[in-house]
Protein backbone atom coordinates (compact mmCIF):
# COMPACT_ATOMS: atom_id res chain seq x y z
CA UNK A 1 0.00 0.00 0.00
CA UNK A 2 1.45 3.58 -0.69
CA UNK A 3 -0.30 7.49 -0.66
CA UNK A 4 -1.40 9.28 -3.44
CA UNK A 5 1.22 11.61 -3.01
CA UNK A 6 3.62 8.28 -3.47
CA UNK A 7 1.83 6.58 -6.62
CA UNK A 8 1.96 10.55 -8.44
CA UNK A 9 5.73 10.54 -7.65
CA UNK A 10 6.12 7.24 -8.97
CA UNK A 11 3.99 7.84 -12.43
CA UNK A 12 6.33 10.90 -12.72
CA UNK A 13 9.11 8.71 -12.90
CA UNK A 14 7.83 6.11 -14.33
CA UNK A 15 7.55 8.32 -16.88
CA UNK A 16 11.24 9.25 -17.30
CA UNK A 17 10.71 12.56 -15.77
CA UNK A 18 13.65 13.27 -13.93
CA UNK A 19 12.98 16.80 -12.44
CA UNK A 20 10.18 18.45 -11.00
CA UNK A 21 9.66 22.43 -10.31
CA UNK A 22 7.83 23.93 -8.17
CA UNK A 23 7.27 26.00 -4.67
CA UNK A 24 6.43 24.62 -1.23
CA UNK A 25 2.46 25.11 0.06
CA UNK A 26 0.43 23.80 2.56
CA UNK A 27 -1.45 21.69 -0.08
CA UNK A 28 1.13 20.22 -1.68
CA UNK A 29 3.53 19.62 0.63
CA UNK A 30 2.77 15.92 0.33
CA UNK A 31 2.96 15.58 -3.06
CA UNK A 32 6.46 17.22 -2.77
CA UNK A 33 8.54 15.38 -0.10
CA UNK A 34 6.66 12.16 -2.26
CA UNK A 35 9.01 13.10 -4.80
CA UNK A 36 11.67 14.64 -2.82
CA UNK A 37 12.28 11.15 -1.18
CA UNK A 38 12.54 9.68 -4.34
CA UNK A 39 16.45 8.98 -5.45
CA UNK A 40 14.87 9.36 -9.37
CA UNK A 41 13.71 12.37 -9.40
CA UNK A 42 15.14 15.65 -8.32
CA UNK A 43 12.68 18.54 -6.66
CA UNK A 44 13.78 22.06 -8.15
CA UNK A 45 12.63 24.83 -5.95
CA UNK A 46 11.73 27.98 -7.58
CA UNK A 47 10.97 31.36 -6.02
CA UNK A 48 7.96 31.99 -7.70
CA UNK A 49 5.15 29.48 -8.64
CA UNK A 50 5.63 31.49 -12.24
CA UNK A 51 8.43 30.54 -12.58
CA UNK A 52 7.69 27.26 -11.78
CA UNK A 53 5.74 26.15 -14.58
CA UNK A 54 7.80 28.21 -16.92
CA UNK A 55 10.39 25.80 -16.04
CA UNK A 56 8.27 22.66 -16.97
CA UNK A 57 7.21 24.56 -20.39
CA UNK A 58 11.04 24.54 -21.08
CA UNK A 59 11.91 21.22 -20.13
CA UNK A 60 9.17 19.48 -22.08
CA UNK A 61 10.64 21.96 -24.90
CA UNK A 62 14.43 20.98 -24.28
CA UNK A 63 13.52 17.16 -23.14
CA UNK A 64 11.39 16.37 -26.03
CA UNK A 65 9.69 14.58 -22.54
CA UNK A 66 6.42 15.99 -20.63
CA UNK A 67 7.59 18.80 -18.19
CA UNK A 68 6.26 18.87 -14.63
CA UNK A 69 5.21 21.52 -11.80
CA UNK A 70 3.73 21.51 -8.81
CA UNK A 71 1.93 24.21 -6.72
CA UNK A 72 0.08 24.62 -3.81
CA UNK A 73 -4.11 26.12 -3.66
CA UNK A 74 -5.20 29.05 -4.55
CA UNK A 75 -2.47 32.15 -5.14
CA UNK A 76 0.28 29.41 -5.75
CA UNK A 77 -2.21 27.67 -8.70
CA UNK A 78 -3.17 31.02 -10.12
CA UNK A 79 0.52 31.85 -10.33
CA UNK A 80 0.82 28.81 -12.53
CA UNK A 81 -1.28 30.34 -15.29
CA UNK A 82 0.96 32.37 -17.20
CA UNK A 83 3.23 29.27 -18.05
CA UNK A 84 0.34 27.41 -18.62
CA UNK A 85 -0.73 29.69 -21.38
CA UNK A 86 2.81 29.38 -22.89
CA UNK A 87 2.52 25.76 -23.04
CA UNK A 88 -0.91 25.58 -24.36
CA UNK A 89 -0.23 28.05 -27.18
CA UNK A 90 2.70 26.21 -28.36
CA UNK A 91 1.42 22.98 -28.36
CA UNK A 92 3.76 21.86 -24.91
CA UNK A 93 3.01 18.58 -23.47
CA UNK A 94 2.99 19.53 -19.67
CA UNK A 95 1.57 18.03 -16.69
CA UNK A 96 0.29 20.85 -13.82
CA UNK A 97 -0.49 18.97 -10.66
CA UNK A 98 -1.78 21.64 -7.64
CA UNK A 99 -3.13 20.58 -3.90
CA UNK A 100 -6.26 21.69 -3.28
CA UNK A 101 -7.94 22.27 0.16
CA UNK A 102 -9.46 18.86 1.58
CA UNK A 103 -12.70 17.53 0.54
CA UNK A 104 -14.70 18.49 3.78
CA UNK A 105 -13.11 21.91 3.26
CA UNK A 106 -14.60 22.15 -0.42
CA UNK A 107 -17.22 25.06 -0.89
CA UNK A 108 -18.66 22.91 -3.66
CA UNK A 109 -22.88 22.86 -3.77
CA UNK A 110 -22.44 25.80 -0.95
CA UNK A 111 -22.38 29.14 -3.33
CA UNK A 112 -20.17 30.45 -0.88
CA UNK A 113 -16.93 31.96 -2.31
CA UNK A 114 -14.94 30.01 -0.38
CA UNK A 115 -14.57 27.80 2.80
CA UNK A 116 -11.30 26.12 3.14
CA UNK A 117 -8.18 28.14 3.28
CA UNK A 118 -6.84 29.37 0.20
CA UNK A 119 -9.70 27.26 -2.08
CA UNK A 120 -9.42 28.51 -5.44
CA UNK A 121 -11.39 26.86 -8.13
CA UNK A 122 -8.89 26.09 -10.29
CA UNK A 123 -10.24 23.35 -12.51
CA UNK A 124 -12.55 25.94 -14.35
CA UNK A 125 -10.34 28.92 -14.00
CA UNK A 126 -7.73 26.56 -16.45
CA UNK A 127 -10.52 25.12 -18.92
CA UNK A 128 -9.94 26.84 -21.49
CA UNK A 129 -6.35 27.14 -21.61
CA UNK A 130 -5.21 23.59 -20.83
CA UNK A 131 -6.41 20.42 -23.01
CA UNK A 132 -7.74 17.94 -20.24
CA UNK A 133 -8.07 19.22 -16.31
CA UNK A 134 -9.80 16.97 -13.89
CA UNK A 135 -9.98 17.64 -10.05
CA UNK A 136 -9.52 14.18 -8.24
CA UNK A 137 -12.45 13.25 -6.29
CA UNK A 138 -12.10 9.31 -6.38
CA UNK A 139 -8.45 8.02 -4.40
CA UNK A 140 -9.36 4.68 -6.68
CA UNK A 141 -9.03 6.91 -10.48
CA UNK A 142 -5.65 8.38 -9.45
CA UNK A 143 -4.32 5.85 -12.01
CA UNK A 144 -6.92 6.68 -14.43
CA UNK A 145 -6.48 10.50 -14.25
CA UNK A 146 -3.23 10.39 -14.74
CA UNK A 147 -2.75 8.21 -17.94
CA UNK A 148 -5.60 10.16 -19.32
CA UNK A 149 -3.80 13.46 -18.80
CA UNK A 150 -0.15 12.45 -20.36
CA UNK A 151 -2.47 10.48 -23.29
CA UNK A 152 -4.16 14.08 -23.85
CA UNK A 153 -1.11 15.70 -23.42
CA UNK A 154 0.57 14.05 -26.46
CA UNK A 155 -1.50 13.50 -28.67
CA UNK A 156 -2.66 15.38 -31.49
CA UNK A 157 -1.57 18.90 -31.12
CA UNK A 158 -0.05 18.46 -27.92
CA UNK A 159 -1.05 20.62 -24.78
CA UNK A 160 -0.61 21.22 -21.15
CA UNK A 161 -3.18 19.24 -19.03
CA UNK A 162 -3.69 20.20 -14.89
CA UNK A 163 -5.06 17.36 -12.26
CA UNK A 164 -5.84 19.16 -9.01
CA UNK A 165 -5.31 16.76 -5.84
CA UNK A 166 -7.37 17.81 -2.50
CA UNK A 167 -4.70 17.78 0.56
CA UNK A 168 -6.20 14.69 2.36
CA UNK A 169 -6.75 12.77 -0.80
CA UNK A 170 -3.05 12.85 -1.06
CA UNK A 171 -2.45 10.81 2.46
CA UNK A 172 -5.34 8.24 1.31
CA UNK A 173 -3.33 4.81 0.64
CA UNK A 174 -4.11 2.24 -1.97
CA UNK A 175 -3.10 -0.54 -4.02
CA UNK A 176 -1.31 0.33 -6.84
CA UNK A 177 -1.86 -2.95 -8.45
CA UNK A 178 -5.88 -2.95 -8.12
CA UNK A 179 -6.19 0.96 -10.02
CA UNK A 180 -8.25 1.26 -12.62
CA UNK A 181 -6.23 2.30 -15.95
CA UNK A 182 -7.29 4.82 -19.18
CA UNK A 183 -7.98 2.69 -21.98
CA UNK A 184 -7.21 4.63 -25.37
CA UNK A 185 -10.02 5.32 -27.54
CA UNK A 186 -10.31 3.46 -30.62
CA UNK A 187 -9.38 5.51 -34.18
CA UNK A 188 -11.66 4.51 -36.74
CA UNK A 189 -10.14 7.49 -39.32
CA UNK A 190 -9.93 6.30 -43.40
CA UNK A 191 -6.36 5.88 -44.48
CA UNK A 192 -4.81 8.92 -44.72
CA UNK A 193 -3.51 8.55 -48.43
CA UNK A 194 -7.11 8.15 -49.21
CA UNK A 195 -8.07 10.99 -47.58
CA UNK A 196 -5.39 13.32 -49.50
CA UNK A 197 -4.79 11.71 -52.52
CA UNK A 198 -6.63 13.60 -54.70
CA UNK A 199 -4.66 17.12 -53.00
CA UNK A 200 -1.40 16.10 -53.10
CA UNK A 201 -2.03 16.14 -56.50
CA UNK A 202 -3.22 19.06 -56.90
CA UNK A 203 0.33 20.52 -54.79
CA UNK A 204 2.29 18.54 -57.37
CA UNK A 205 0.30 20.44 -60.38
CA UNK A 206 0.53 23.46 -58.54
CA UNK A 207 4.58 22.88 -57.82
CA UNK A 208 5.09 22.79 -61.46
CA UNK A 209 3.40 25.53 -62.54
CA UNK A 210 5.37 27.64 -59.66
CA UNK A 211 7.72 30.75 -60.85
CA UNK A 212 8.10 31.77 -57.19
CA UNK A 213 7.53 29.32 -54.71
CA UNK A 214 9.14 29.26 -50.86
CA UNK A 215 8.51 26.87 -48.11
CA UNK A 216 7.44 28.31 -44.68
CA UNK A 217 8.80 26.52 -41.70
CA UNK A 218 7.26 26.44 -38.44
CA UNK A 219 7.00 25.06 -34.56
CA UNK A 220 5.57 22.23 -36.20
CA UNK A 221 8.03 20.71 -37.68
CA UNK A 222 9.85 20.56 -34.10
CA UNK A 223 6.59 18.87 -32.45
CA UNK A 224 6.18 16.31 -35.04
CA UNK A 225 9.59 15.27 -34.18
CA UNK A 226 10.29 15.66 -38.51
CA UNK A 227 13.70 17.04 -38.29
CA UNK A 228 15.65 14.53 -40.29
CA UNK A 229 12.69 13.53 -43.07
CA UNK A 230 12.37 17.69 -43.38
CA UNK A 231 15.74 17.99 -44.16
CA UNK A 232 15.54 15.31 -46.93
CA UNK A 233 11.66 16.84 -48.05
CA UNK A 234 13.48 20.46 -48.39
CA UNK A 235 16.35 19.01 -50.41
CA UNK A 236 14.50 17.41 -52.80
CA UNK A 237 12.49 20.29 -53.64
CA UNK A 238 15.11 22.90 -53.19
CA UNK A 239 13.36 26.02 -52.69
CA UNK A 240 13.77 28.94 -50.67
CA UNK A 241 13.11 28.40 -46.93
CA UNK A 242 11.31 31.24 -44.58
CA UNK A 243 11.25 29.94 -41.26
CA UNK A 244 9.05 31.37 -38.43
CA UNK A 245 10.79 32.49 -35.07
CA UNK A 246 10.32 29.15 -33.78
CA UNK A 247 12.29 27.04 -36.88
CA UNK A 248 15.12 29.54 -37.07
CA UNK A 249 17.53 27.19 -35.39
CA UNK A 250 16.63 23.91 -37.70
CA UNK A 251 18.89 25.72 -40.26
CA UNK A 252 21.76 27.12 -41.26
CA UNK A 253 22.12 30.42 -41.21
CA UNK A 254 25.02 30.38 -44.70
CA UNK A 255 22.67 27.91 -46.69
CA UNK A 256 21.78 29.65 -49.69
CA UNK A 257 18.04 28.34 -49.59
CA UNK A 258 17.07 29.80 -46.19
CA UNK A 259 15.97 33.71 -46.74
CA UNK A 260 15.66 34.84 -43.55
CA UNK A 261 12.76 35.15 -40.37
CA UNK A 262 9.57 37.21 -42.17
CA UNK A 263 6.90 39.47 -40.46
CA UNK A 264 5.83 42.21 -38.86
CA UNK A 265 9.99 42.18 -36.85
CA UNK A 266 11.59 39.92 -40.11
CA UNK A 267 14.29 41.02 -42.54
CA UNK A 268 13.46 42.95 -45.55
CA UNK A 269 14.47 40.33 -47.47
CA UNK A 270 12.50 37.70 -46.23
CA UNK A 271 9.62 40.21 -46.17
CA UNK A 272 9.74 40.77 -50.18
CA UNK A 273 9.85 37.22 -50.41
CA UNK A 274 7.05 35.81 -49.06
CA UNK A 275 4.96 38.98 -50.42
CA UNK A 276 6.09 38.72 -53.89
CA UNK A 277 5.79 34.66 -54.34
CA UNK A 278 3.40 32.78 -56.10
CA UNK A 279 3.62 29.66 -54.22
CA UNK A 280 3.66 29.05 -50.91
CA UNK A 281 3.88 25.75 -48.71
CA UNK A 282 3.02 25.90 -45.23
CA UNK A 283 4.52 23.31 -42.56
CA UNK A 284 3.57 23.88 -38.95
CA UNK A 285 2.93 27.31 -38.78
CA UNK A 286 -0.14 28.37 -37.64
CA UNK A 287 0.43 31.81 -39.85
CA UNK A 288 -0.25 34.11 -36.70
CA UNK A 289 -1.20 38.18 -37.05
CA UNK A 290 3.02 37.89 -36.40
CA UNK A 291 3.91 36.69 -39.22
CA UNK A 292 1.21 38.20 -41.39
CA UNK A 293 0.76 41.29 -40.93
CA UNK A 294 -2.69 43.22 -40.00
CA UNK A 295 -5.18 43.00 -41.62
CA UNK A 296 -4.20 39.56 -42.63
CA UNK A 297 -5.36 39.84 -46.22
CA UNK A 298 -2.67 42.05 -47.30
CA UNK A 299 -0.26 38.66 -47.06
CA UNK A 300 1.50 36.68 -49.68
CA UNK A 301 -1.55 37.86 -51.64
CA UNK A 302 -0.57 36.78 -55.22
CA UNK A 303 0.76 33.33 -54.07
CA UNK A 304 -1.05 30.38 -53.89
CA UNK A 305 -1.30 28.49 -50.46
CA UNK A 306 -0.98 25.18 -49.34
CA UNK A 307 -1.05 24.37 -45.52
CA UNK A 308 0.12 21.37 -43.53
CA UNK A 309 -1.29 21.48 -39.97
CA UNK A 310 -2.38 19.27 -37.42
CA UNK A 311 -5.41 21.10 -35.84
CA UNK A 312 -8.34 21.45 -38.05
CA UNK A 313 -9.53 24.45 -36.29
CA UNK A 314 -6.39 26.36 -37.40
CA UNK A 315 -6.94 25.30 -40.99
CA UNK A 316 -10.60 26.48 -40.57
CA UNK A 317 -10.09 29.68 -39.36
CA UNK A 318 -8.22 31.16 -42.94
CA UNK A 319 -11.26 31.76 -44.07
CA UNK A 320 -12.39 33.69 -41.51
CA UNK A 321 -9.57 35.64 -41.26
CA UNK A 322 -9.19 36.54 -45.38
CA UNK A 323 -6.68 34.44 -46.28
CA UNK A 324 -7.29 32.04 -49.35
CA UNK A 325 -6.03 28.19 -49.03
CA UNK A 326 -6.03 26.42 -51.52
CA UNK A 327 -5.59 22.83 -50.15
CA UNK A 328 -5.32 22.18 -46.46
CA UNK A 329 -4.05 19.02 -45.04
CA UNK A 330 -4.64 17.97 -41.43
CA UNK A 331 -1.74 16.54 -40.49
CA UNK A 332 1.12 15.77 -38.54
CA UNK A 333 4.57 17.25 -40.75
CA UNK A 334 6.48 13.90 -40.58
CA UNK A 335 3.27 12.01 -42.60
CA UNK A 336 2.80 14.31 -45.05
CA UNK A 337 6.00 14.50 -46.24
CA UNK A 338 6.16 10.50 -46.46
CA UNK A 339 2.95 10.83 -48.31
CA UNK A 340 4.64 13.79 -50.63
CA UNK A 341 8.14 11.75 -51.38
CA UNK A 342 6.65 8.92 -52.70
CA UNK A 343 4.92 10.98 -55.33
CA UNK A 344 7.51 13.58 -56.13
CA UNK A 345 8.81 13.17 -59.32
CA UNK A 346 12.26 15.82 -59.41
CA UNK A 347 12.03 16.02 -63.33
CA UNK A 348 8.89 18.16 -62.47
CA UNK A 349 10.45 20.94 -60.77
CA UNK A 350 10.20 24.41 -62.09
CA UNK A 351 13.28 26.08 -62.72
CA UNK A 352 13.35 29.51 -60.45
CA UNK A 353 17.19 30.19 -61.10
CA UNK A 354 15.75 33.72 -61.67
CA UNK A 355 14.00 33.97 -58.28
CA UNK A 356 16.88 32.59 -56.69
CA UNK A 357 19.11 35.42 -58.04
CA UNK A 358 15.92 37.97 -56.96
CA UNK A 359 16.39 36.99 -53.73
CA UNK A 360 19.83 36.72 -53.39
CA UNK A 361 19.85 40.32 -54.06
CA UNK A 362 17.83 41.15 -51.08
CA UNK A 363 19.62 39.06 -48.77
CA UNK A 364 22.48 41.43 -50.22
CA UNK A 365 21.13 44.86 -50.16
CA UNK A 366 19.48 44.20 -46.68
CA UNK A 367 21.45 42.19 -44.15
CA UNK A 368 20.00 42.88 -40.54
CA UNK A 369 21.35 45.77 -38.99
CA UNK A 370 22.05 47.79 -42.25
CA UNK A 371 18.77 50.91 -41.33
CA UNK A 372 19.84 51.21 -37.69
CA UNK A 373 20.98 54.25 -36.57
CA UNK A 374 25.18 54.98 -36.01
CA UNK A 375 26.00 55.14 -32.69
CA UNK A 376 29.24 55.43 -30.38
CA UNK A 377 27.47 53.09 -27.84
CA UNK A 378 26.41 49.35 -28.73
CA UNK A 379 24.53 48.34 -31.49
CA UNK A 380 22.16 45.87 -30.82
CA UNK A 381 22.76 43.67 -34.01
CA UNK A 382 26.23 44.20 -33.97
CA UNK A 383 26.47 42.83 -30.01
CA UNK A 384 23.66 39.87 -31.72
CA UNK A 385 26.36 38.61 -34.18
CA UNK A 386 28.99 38.85 -32.43
CA UNK A 387 26.79 37.09 -29.14
CA UNK A 388 26.22 34.56 -32.59
CA UNK A 389 30.16 33.99 -33.22
CA UNK A 390 31.08 33.77 -30.27
CA UNK A 391 28.55 30.70 -29.17
CA UNK A 392 29.58 27.53 -29.98
CA UNK A 393 28.35 24.47 -31.39
CA UNK A 394 26.14 22.70 -29.03
CA UNK A 395 25.01 25.88 -27.11
CA UNK A 396 21.03 26.00 -25.97
CA UNK A 397 20.01 30.13 -26.74
CA UNK A 398 17.11 31.17 -24.52
CA UNK A 399 15.52 34.30 -25.04
CA UNK A 400 12.35 36.70 -23.60
CA UNK A 401 10.35 39.08 -25.60
CA UNK A 402 10.68 42.61 -26.59
CA UNK A 403 13.14 44.35 -28.70
CA UNK A 404 16.13 41.67 -27.36
CA UNK A 405 13.93 39.01 -28.91
CA UNK A 406 13.83 40.53 -32.29
CA UNK A 407 16.95 41.60 -32.97
CA UNK A 408 18.20 38.36 -32.26
CA UNK A 409 16.33 36.83 -34.84
CA UNK A 410 16.86 39.31 -36.99
CA UNK A 411 20.54 38.89 -36.69
CA UNK A 412 21.78 35.85 -34.45
CA UNK A 413 23.32 33.14 -36.55
CA UNK A 414 22.62 29.88 -35.39
CA UNK A 415 25.65 27.31 -35.65
CA UNK A 416 25.12 23.61 -35.98
CA UNK A 417 23.81 21.86 -32.56
CA UNK A 418 22.19 25.19 -31.38
CA UNK A 419 19.05 24.91 -30.25
CA UNK A 420 17.22 28.06 -29.57
CA UNK A 421 13.84 28.66 -26.91
CA UNK A 422 11.07 30.97 -26.08
CA UNK A 423 7.92 31.26 -25.38
CA UNK A 424 6.89 32.06 -29.08
CA UNK A 425 2.85 32.98 -29.01
CA UNK A 426 2.11 34.08 -25.08
CA UNK A 427 5.81 35.58 -25.17
CA UNK A 428 5.55 37.01 -21.77
CA UNK A 429 8.13 38.95 -20.06
CA UNK A 430 10.24 36.83 -17.48
CA UNK A 431 10.03 33.43 -19.66
CA UNK A 432 13.73 33.78 -20.24
CA UNK A 433 15.34 33.23 -16.33
CA UNK A 434 13.26 30.23 -15.26
CA UNK A 435 13.46 28.54 -19.43
CA UNK A 436 17.40 28.89 -18.73
CA UNK A 437 17.21 26.75 -15.79
CA UNK A 438 14.80 23.83 -16.81
CA UNK A 439 17.91 24.36 -20.23
CA UNK A 440 20.47 24.04 -17.61
CA UNK A 441 18.69 20.75 -16.07
CA UNK A 442 18.32 19.00 -18.99
CA UNK A 443 21.90 19.79 -20.14
CA UNK A 444 24.20 20.23 -17.33
CA UNK A 445 26.87 19.17 -19.45
CA UNK A 446 26.16 22.46 -21.98
CA UNK A 447 26.62 26.01 -21.72
CA UNK A 448 22.72 28.20 -21.65
CA UNK A 449 22.81 31.26 -23.36
CA UNK A 450 20.11 33.87 -21.67
CA UNK A 451 18.96 36.63 -23.28
CA UNK A 452 16.95 39.10 -21.60
CA UNK A 453 15.75 43.17 -21.80
CA UNK A 454 16.15 44.84 -18.68
CA UNK A 455 12.46 44.93 -18.04
CA UNK A 456 11.60 41.51 -18.46
CA UNK A 457 14.44 40.37 -16.23
CA UNK A 458 12.84 41.94 -13.42
CA UNK A 459 9.52 39.89 -13.65
CA UNK A 460 11.34 36.63 -12.63
CA UNK A 461 14.64 38.31 -11.20
CA UNK A 462 14.40 36.24 -7.89
CA UNK A 463 15.28 32.95 -10.10
CA UNK A 464 18.79 33.80 -9.94
CA UNK A 465 18.91 32.75 -6.57
CA UNK A 466 17.79 29.50 -7.87
CA UNK A 467 20.99 29.87 -10.79
CA UNK A 468 23.46 30.58 -8.14
CA UNK A 469 22.32 27.92 -5.55
CA UNK A 470 22.62 25.56 -8.12
CA UNK A 471 25.80 26.79 -10.06
CA UNK A 472 23.80 26.24 -13.27
CA UNK A 473 26.72 27.16 -16.17
CA UNK A 474 24.53 30.11 -17.82
CA UNK A 475 25.33 33.30 -19.37
CA UNK A 476 22.57 35.64 -18.54
CA UNK A 477 22.99 39.06 -21.28
CA UNK A 478 20.76 41.51 -19.82
CA UNK A 479 19.88 44.17 -22.91
CA UNK A 480 19.95 47.01 -21.26
CA UNK A 481 18.01 50.04 -22.73
CA UNK A 482 16.61 51.67 -19.62
CA UNK A 483 12.90 51.24 -20.48
CA UNK A 484 10.82 48.96 -22.67
CA UNK A 485 11.87 49.98 -25.99
CA UNK A 486 9.04 47.35 -27.52
CA UNK A 487 6.61 49.71 -26.13
CA UNK A 488 8.32 52.83 -27.06
CA UNK A 489 8.19 51.92 -30.79
CA UNK A 490 4.93 51.91 -30.55
CA UNK A 491 4.68 55.18 -28.74
CA UNK A 492 6.76 56.22 -31.32
CA UNK A 493 4.05 54.90 -34.29
CA UNK A 494 1.05 56.01 -32.19
CA UNK A 495 1.18 58.32 -29.31
CA UNK A 496 3.32 61.21 -30.33
CA UNK A 497 6.52 59.44 -28.72
CA UNK A 498 4.89 60.35 -25.30
CA UNK A 499 7.11 57.15 -23.35
CA UNK A 500 4.52 56.99 -20.12
CA UNK A 501 5.46 53.63 -18.67
CA UNK A 502 8.20 52.87 -20.60
CA UNK A 503 11.42 54.88 -19.70
CA UNK A 504 12.53 56.08 -16.76
CA UNK A 505 10.87 60.09 -17.28
CA UNK A 506 7.98 58.12 -17.59
CA UNK A 507 7.61 56.68 -14.52
CA UNK A 508 9.89 53.05 -14.73
CA UNK A 509 13.03 52.80 -12.41
CA UNK A 510 15.56 50.15 -12.84
CA UNK A 511 18.46 48.95 -11.17
CA UNK A 512 21.65 48.36 -11.02
CA UNK A 513 21.44 44.66 -12.69
CA UNK A 514 25.55 44.10 -12.11
CA UNK A 515 25.12 44.75 -8.18
CA UNK A 516 22.15 42.88 -7.96
CA UNK A 517 24.31 39.81 -9.78
CA UNK A 518 26.84 40.32 -7.12
CA UNK A 519 24.18 40.21 -4.22
CA UNK A 520 23.46 36.76 -5.46
CA UNK A 521 26.84 36.00 -5.54
CA UNK A 522 26.47 35.25 -9.26
CA UNK A 523 29.74 37.06 -11.66
CA UNK A 524 28.99 39.91 -13.84
CA UNK A 525 30.44 42.26 -16.84
CA UNK A 526 29.30 45.31 -18.47
CA UNK A 527 29.31 46.24 -21.74
CA UNK A 528 29.01 50.11 -22.82
CA UNK A 529 30.62 50.54 -25.77
CA UNK A 530 30.88 49.12 -29.01
CA UNK A 531 35.11 48.38 -28.92
CA UNK A 532 34.49 46.16 -25.60
CA UNK A 533 31.97 43.90 -26.96
CA UNK A 534 34.18 40.92 -28.05
CA UNK A 535 36.27 41.20 -25.13
CA UNK A 536 33.90 41.22 -22.74
CA UNK A 537 32.27 38.20 -24.34
CA UNK A 538 35.59 36.40 -24.05
CA UNK A 539 35.93 36.86 -20.65
CA UNK A 540 32.17 35.90 -20.14
CA UNK A 541 32.56 32.50 -21.60
CA UNK A 542 35.75 31.98 -20.28
CA UNK A 543 33.79 31.69 -16.71
CA UNK A 544 32.54 28.58 -15.46
CA UNK A 545 28.97 28.74 -13.61
CA UNK A 546 26.75 31.72 -14.21
CA UNK A 547 27.60 34.88 -15.76
CA UNK A 548 25.18 38.03 -15.92
CA UNK A 549 26.63 40.54 -18.44
CA UNK A 550 24.88 44.31 -18.53
CA UNK A 551 24.62 45.50 -21.54
CA UNK A 552 23.53 49.19 -22.53
CA UNK A 553 21.74 49.82 -25.16
CA UNK A 554 21.13 53.34 -26.38
CA UNK A 555 17.31 53.92 -25.10
CA UNK A 556 16.41 55.33 -28.31
CA UNK A 557 17.56 52.52 -30.18
CA UNK A 558 14.20 50.56 -32.18
CA UNK A 559 13.46 47.60 -34.12
CA UNK A 560 14.53 48.25 -37.73
CA UNK A 561 12.15 47.07 -40.38
CA UNK A 562 9.09 47.03 -38.09
CA UNK A 563 5.61 47.13 -39.89
CA UNK A 564 2.78 49.72 -38.26
CA UNK A 565 -0.46 48.39 -38.15
CA UNK A 566 -2.14 48.94 -41.34
CA UNK A 567 0.63 48.66 -43.55
CA UNK A 568 1.75 44.83 -45.47
CA UNK A 569 4.47 43.28 -44.10
CA UNK A 570 7.07 44.27 -47.53
CA UNK A 571 6.59 48.02 -46.41
CA UNK A 572 8.34 48.23 -42.87
CA UNK A 573 9.60 51.42 -41.26
CA UNK A 574 11.67 53.05 -41.27
CA UNK A 575 10.16 53.64 -45.07
CA UNK A 576 11.87 53.03 -48.17
CA UNK A 577 12.23 55.41 -51.33
CA UNK A 578 8.87 54.87 -53.14
CA UNK A 579 11.27 54.38 -56.22
CA UNK A 580 13.68 51.91 -54.13
CA UNK A 581 10.34 50.26 -52.54
CA UNK A 582 8.66 49.80 -56.33
CA UNK A 583 11.66 48.51 -57.52
CA UNK A 584 11.39 45.40 -55.12
CA UNK A 585 7.80 45.37 -55.59
CA UNK A 586 6.83 41.93 -58.39
CA UNK A 587 3.28 41.78 -57.09
CA UNK A 588 0.83 45.01 -57.34
CA UNK A 589 1.61 47.23 -54.25
CA UNK A 590 -1.42 48.38 -51.61
CA UNK A 591 -2.91 52.11 -52.09
CA UNK A 592 -1.59 52.32 -48.43
CA UNK A 593 2.11 51.81 -49.49
CA UNK A 594 1.71 53.73 -52.48
CA UNK A 595 -0.10 56.42 -50.30
CA UNK A 596 1.82 56.79 -47.21
CA UNK A 597 5.26 56.21 -47.30
CA UNK A 598 8.11 58.04 -47.71
CA UNK A 599 8.72 59.56 -51.30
Amino acid sequence: MITIADYVALFLAQNNIKHVFGMTGGASLHLIHAIRKRADIEMVFTHHEQSAAMCADAYSRVSKNLGAAIATSGPGATNLITGICCSFFDSVPTIYITGQVSTFRSNEGTGVRQIGFQETNIVEICRPITKYVVKLTDANLIRHELEKCRYIALMDRPGPVLIDIPDNLQRVEIDPMNLKSFEIPDSNTPPIINTHKVGLFKLIKEITRSKRPVVIVGWGARLSHAEEVLAEFLSELNFPILPTWAAVDLFDPNDERVVGTFGTHGTRAGNYTVQNADFILVLGSRLDTHATGSPPQTFARDALKFVVDIDPHEINKFEKIGIRVEEAFCLDIRKFIELFLNILDKNDLPNIDLWRATIKSWKDKYPPGIESKEHLSVNPYDFMKSLSEHAESGDQIVSDTGCALAWAMQSFKFKDGQRFFHAFNNTPMGYALPAAIACAFVHPDKKIICIVGDGSIQLNIQELATIAHHKLNIKIFVINNFGYSMIKQTQDQWLNSEYVGSSITGGLSMPNFPRVAEAYGINSFQIETQSSISEVLTNVFNLSGPVLCDVHIPDDFRVAPQVKYGFPIEDGEPFLRRDEFLCNMIVEPLSVSLTRGKN
